[in-house]
């Protein structure tokens, strides 16, 4: 009994020093200066989504948004990768605008901005020839009802700095 004490003992000591707060890069939330949200965008739960009916077809299309109070503007949208919601912020960087295979962004050129706003617009046809949903079978197809289409995107200040939004989504409806 009295080794068990003295190891509740050391264990609480060891516990109650060893509890400074050591914030940095990797242990905290990240957040830009200049925060980008998507005005139009459905925002229960974590990544925005918009809803796209595939029988109608037609633009998805996303507009993003710095707060105009915020001193900054959108220069452009350097680049944009499309796929599954597996995408991510490693994506975005690793992604050649005009490249080939998988390391291709998913727009071949940069997207101006327009003051405070910036507009992505693509479609179901133009998605799946450049993610290679076209060759997919349909049982791991993403274009069907219930399915669901992400994007992320690069977007460039006028400052030149960068930010990296959260991934956005295309949920899929017949």
């Amino acid at each position: 009994m009295k080794n068990i004490l003295i190891i509740f003992f050391l264990l609480g000591a060891v516990t109650l020093s060893s509890c400074d707060k050591e914030y940095g890069t990797f242990y905290s939330d990240n957040r830009p200066v200049v925060p980008v949200t998507f005005p139009g965008a459905t925002t229960y739960g974590f990544n925005p989504y918009i809803t796209h009916s595939i029988a109608s077809g037609g633009d998805i299309t996303f507009t993003m948004s710095i707060p105009e109070n915020s001193g900054r503007t959108i220069r452009e949208i350097t680049k944009v990768v499309g796929g599954a919601t597996a995408i991510n912020a490693g994506s975005v960087n690793s992604a050649v605008v005009g490249g080939t295979g998988s390391t291709a962004a998913y727009n071949t050129a940069v997207i101006p901005g327009n003051g405070t706003t910036a507009t992505f617009t693509t479609n179901l046809t133009e998605f799946a020839a450049k993610t290679g949903e076209a060759a997919k079978t349909d049982a791991n197809k993403l274009i069907k009802s219930g399915g669901e289409l992400a994007f992320m995107f690069l977007v460039t200040l006028d400052n030149g700095e960068t930010i990296i939004p959260v991934q956005v989504r295309v949920r899929l409806v017949q």
